[in-house]
């Protein structure tokens, strides 16, 4: 018998079910599941993928029950960016076709406010491009912040603006930002191979400010650029350090344009044994499909609802998402439940289409 990362193993082979319930049961105790663990989870044969769901959906489930939380996004300020992160649409390298415009103004903040209201999100994420705002922006932010909040006090507020400057979260906070998103993305290693412009220190010192501001953090990665599943561990594992509220999970967009375009290594098996491995990791935090769900997970998309517990919902930054109804059907099917009760109403089904010949 030996002791790895936590987790006791006997010196006999175990079975492949033996192992993951070993697994499950080391984070279900919040104990670290062991990165060797991890690395063969990961490393499991897609015909596994629906066990590991399975299983590792009893972490999800000990934890949030059938809740999914929705989230909307906002693009405040689109492109003009003078960062060169090699997966982005906004970047300062960037080609791609997508509209650039500075701050929105506060009829805009509330007007996605109540769309988040309308859909049953009930938090609403506020992203602007760039290195970092600048003491105006914040200001400008700020404005806007306290209007939605005026207008709807129970809304979560989360933030995403770049490298943050002295002082900045706690004027965020004041205004009644509850959370800031800045995502470490990949491994330190591999960082270098995707962004020049800032570094992998900058986003943990960022997140760092966020957390000592006083706001809530949100930090994930972004998968499918090229890293190998030592980079998926390593960044699991220094988003672990940084314990996050919340985990944001991404799959690469490659978007027409940027130096990405035109990469496709993920499948859907592949997409779902990521987010087991960061459920694992996280079994308290809210794990988000983020970004890219659509494009990678595709018709396996409900699945991945036993392991995540949020999702955006509508669109993204720059890319279009799943119908926002599309969403609310998959969540209803898959026997989830919104969390703060969802949009008013009861679906109907869908007209029913007669065939009007033999081969139609």
């Amino acid at each position: 018998m030996w002791r790895e990362g936590g987790v006791c193993f006997e010196a006999m082979e175990m079975t492949f079910e033996a192992r993951l319930e070993q697994l499950v049961e080391a984070s279900l105790d919040g104990r670290d599941p062991g990165r060797d663990e991890l690395a063969w989870l990961l490393q499991a044969p897609d015909e596994r993928t629906l066990e590991i769901v399975s299983a590792v959906s009893r972490v999800r489930f000990a934890a949030f029950g059938r809740r999914v939380k929705l989230n909307l996004l906002l693009n405040i300020k689109s492109g003009l960016c003078p960062e060169d992160c090699h997966y982005c649409s906004q970047a300062r390298d960037s080609t791609a076709a997508i509209p650039s415009y500075a701050m929105v103004g506060e009829e805009t903040f509330c007007a996605a406010a109540e769309r988040a209201r309308e859909l049953g999100a009930t938090r609403l994420c506020l992203v602007a491009s760039g290195r970092g705002p600048t003491e105006r922006e914040v200001d400008h932010v700020a404005r806007g912040v306290e209007a939605v909040k005026a207008a709807d006090g129970a809304i979560e507020i989360c933030a995403c603006l770049g490298l943050l400057s002295e002082g900045q979260a706690e004027r965020l906070g004041e205004a009644g930002v509850y959370a800031y998103n800045h995502n470490l993305n990949t491994s330190e290693s591999f960082y270098e191979a995707i962004c020049d412009t800032h570094t992998f220190a900058d986003r943990q010192e960022t997140v760092g400010r966020a957390k000592a501001g006083g706001l809530s953090p949100c930090s994930g990665a972004l998968f499918g650029m090229g890293e190998s599943d030592a980079d998926v561990l390593d960044a699991g594992y220094a988003l672990r350090e940084l314990d996050p509220d919340s985990v944001p999970i991404n799959f690469l967009i490659p978007i027409d344009g940027t130096p990405l375009a035109g990469l496709n290594e993920l499948t859907p098996q592949r997409c779902l044994r990521i987010l087991a491995v960061f459920r694992l990791l996280f079994p308290r935090a809210e794990v988000r499909i983020a970004g890219g769900r659509e494009v990678h997970l595709r018709s396996l998309q409900p699945l991945g609802l036993y392991l995540a517990n949020s999702i955006f919902i509508g669109d993204y930054l720059t890319t279009k998402g799943q119908a926002a109804e599309a969403d609310l059907a998959m969540i209803a099917d898959a026997g989830f439940e919104v969390e703060g009760g969802g949009p008013a109403g009861e679906r109907e089904l869908e007209p029913i289409a007669l065939k009007q010949g033999i081969l139609d």
